[in-house]
């Protein structure tokens, strides 16, 4: 068998170290490359337990089990791996196990893992990071990472990119350095490079995107360290938790024409029992009226029975997010409180969707990094209807 990976991968073949990152544009063959190094070491390590994870995988069509077959296929080496029920072994005994990290605490049973291939790293919460790393213990284990850049605070970016570590060993992969780069590709990047060259850095060269290119709060907020006056009005707002989706609160008031966003609560995994408890950690939330999300009427009743005889259901409706989005970008500006870490997280994360196909930023909105910012939505309702604010629609940017 002789197999002649790209010489910015094989720089990552030789590599000794824990962690081994290809990162750069579309079209560079990294997850290629990789999937070389793992079917190699499948065939040479008898008995191993090798995890391909990323952010979502549903089934193994959502898995790199497709790219590590085609692999195997144009290695000639169909005969010496065997599909099995739930992915793929060799017949050393050595086996393939594919997992999504969208629920990062299934990985945590894994045992005996001797290396990891993290692909599309850029998707990848801290959380999974850190429940993942932890799982691949083995002596001399490894964990190959391949991603195409986002945004610079992404996790990966940020751990492996922006920050040097003595135990990574790292390659900047694009287009350029791939020998087989598809023809059909080649056409679509010259026409970024041509007719939109800020698209053609993000895609083609690795570059990062900025905030204002998807974020929906994008220059209306800021992080600070404020006393909050004693004679204001609180507006209070509460999202619930499903299954990994967090239990949220948060407490909000309005002056000078700006929103103030001074507390926050934020639990996973709380029992409807311990939610009281956990809201009565906001001040003055059990004195106020709360507008909670109305998808669960059996938690409001409880909670009203339980110290929160003021909570009421949010009305929503069709069209409810972008105009209660809008109505809080008509605030001249909103400030979080430094303690309400999560709130800050949400405010720069939630984004606009991008266009998987061609890259470009889309009107609609991330599902995902609103928990805060829809119990905030919820907090703020009754003054939009008292205000009687027409149907609007988002501003938006590109």
């Amino acid at each position: 068998m002789r197999i002649t990976p790209q010489p910015k991968i094989k720089n990552l073949w030789r590599s000794n170290k824990r962690y081994k990152v290809a990162y750069g544009g579309r079209g560079s063959g990294k997850s290629y490359g990789v999937a070389q190094r793992f079917m190699v070491f499948a065939l040479q390590m008898p008995d191993a337990r090798i995890l391909c994870t990323k952010e979502t995988q549903n089934s193994l069509s959502d898995s790199a089990l497709a790219i590590l077959k085609r692999v195997i296929h144009d290695s000639d080496l169909d005969c010496m791996f065997q599909p099995t029920k739930h992915g793929l072994k060799c017949i050393n005994g050595a086996e393939f196990i594919f997992r999504g990290l969208q629920h990062p605490d299934r990985i945590k049973s894994l045992d005996g893992i001797s290396h990891c291939w993290v692909e599309e790293g850029q998707k990848i919460s801290q959380e999974a990071w850190d429940i993942l790393v932890p799982t691949i213990r083995e002596e001399g284990s490894q964990i190959w990472v391949t991603f195409n850049p986002d945004l610079e605070d992404d996790p990966a970016f940020n751990n492996f990119v922006l920050n040097t570590r003595d135990d990574v060993d790292i390659e900047l992969i694009n287009y350029t350095d791939n020998p087989h780069f598809p023809e059909v590709l080649k056409h679509e990047m010259e026409w970024d490079k041509a007719n939109d060259y800020d698209k053609y850095l993000h895609v083609w060269e690795g570059h990062c995107r900025t905030y204002s290119d998807a974020q929906v709060f994008f220059g209306k907020w800021r992080v600070d360290n404020y006393d909050t006056p004693k004679d204001v009005d609180y507006y209070f707002g509460a999202d619930w938790g499903f299954s990994q989706d967090p239990t949220t609160l948060v407490r909000c008031y309005v002056k000078d024409e700006s929103l103030y966003i001074d507390q926050e609560a934020y639990g996973v995994g709380v029992d409807i029992d311990a939610t009281p408890a956990m809201f009565d950690k906001v001040p003055e939330a059990n004195r106020w009226p709360v507008t909670a999300d109305s998808a669960r009427p059996e938690t409001i009743s409880y909670m009203q029975r339980h110290g929160y005889p003021k909570m009421r259901s949010a009305k929503k409706g069709p069209g409810s997010i972008e105009d209660g989005i809008a109505f809080l970008r008509s605030f001249r500006e909103i400030v979080v409180h430094e303690r309400c870490k999560h709130v800050a997280d949400e405010m720069k994360l939630y984004s606009y969707k991008t266009d998987k196909l061609t890259g470009e930023i889309t009107p609609n909105i991330e599902d995902k990094h609103n928990h805060l910012i829809d119990a905030l939505r919820y907090s703020i309702e009754m003054i939009m209807i008292k205000a009687k604010v027409p149907t609007i629609s988002v501003p938006f940017r590109r």
